[in-house]
C-alpha cells in the first residue's frame, strides 16, 4: 500500500466518524454544541438586607443568552436581561411609597455542567457579571451606575428535536459602593431570579 493510499483511507475513515457522530449527535436529545435561550418572562426579586436602606422588590424579567457546550456535559453561557421596573408599594425609612422601581441591565458569563444526558437534562450553573442601574431621578437615582455580580443556581432543560423548554434559578450578589444612591448600592444586595425560557439548538 502505498503513502498516497494510505492518507486517501485515512481521511475517508475520518470523515466517516465524523459524519457517524454528526449523526448520533442529531438523532439523540440534549444539548447541541450552540445553543440559544429566548427569555419572555420572568421575575427577579431583591431582599432588604440587615443594614440595607433600600427596601425589597421585585421586577419583571426577560432576555436572552447563547450557550457554547464543550461536550454533553460542560460549556459556557453569555447572557443579557432586562428587570424591567414595575409600579409597586416600596417601603422607605417606614414610610411606604407607591411608584415604579427603576430598570436594570443584567450581563453575566457562566460555567455550566448538564448533570445528565437526554430529553430531560437538569444542570448547575455559576459566574459573575456586571449590573447596570439606569437613572430613575424620583428615587434619587440621577445617574446610571454599574455593580459588579456574582450569581449561583441550577434549572432544568426539556429536548424536543431541536427545540426545548427551560426553567431556571438564580441567587444573585450586587458587590455595594459607598458612592451609590441610598435607595440601591451602597451595601451588598442580594436577589432571587426564576424564569422559563425556550431553547433552540442552533448548531447540533
Amino acid at each position: 500500500m502505498t503513502y498516497r493510499t494510505l492518507v486517501i483511507t485515512a481521511v475517508l475513515a475520518m470523515l466517516g466518524t465524523s459524519h457517524a457522530l454528526a449523526q448520533t449527535r442529531e438523532a439523540s436529545p440534549g444539548p447541541g454544541l450552540v445553543e440559544a435561550t429566548i427569555i419572555p418572562g420572568g421575575g427577579t426579586f431583591f431582599m432588604e438586607g440587615k443594614d440595607s436602606k433600600g427596601p425589597s422588590f421585585g421586577n419583571y424579567d426577560l432576555g436572552g443568552s447563547v450557550t457554547v457546550n464543550f461536550n454533553r456535559y460542560v460549556g459556557i453561557e453569555g447572557e443579557v436581561s432586562g428587570a424591567v421596573g414595575i409600579t409597586q408599594d416600596l417601603d422607605i425609612s417606614g414610610a411606604t411609597l407607591t411608584t415604579r422601581t427603576p430598570h436594570l441591565l443584567n450581563y453575566n458569563g457562566n460555567v455550566i455542567v448538564h448533570a445528565a444526558r437526554g430529553s430531560v437534562v437538569p444542570y448547575v450553573t455559576g459566574g459573575v457579571g456586571g449590573q447596570t442601574l439606569l437613572e430613575r431621578t424620583g428615587l434619587g437615582i440621577n445617574d446610571t451606575e454599574t455593580f459588579l455580580t456574582g450569581n449561583v443556581g441550577g434549572g432544568l432543560k426539556w429536548y424536543a428535536g431541536r427545540w426545548g423548554l427551560r426553567g431556571d434559578y438564580r441567587f444573585i450578589a450586587i458587590q455595594g459602593k459607598d458612592d451609590a444612591p441610598s435607595f440601591w448600592g451602597q451595601d451588598t444586595r442580594y436577589g432571587h431570579r426564576v424564569y422559563g425560557g425556550v431553547i433552540l439548538n442552533v448548531v447540533r
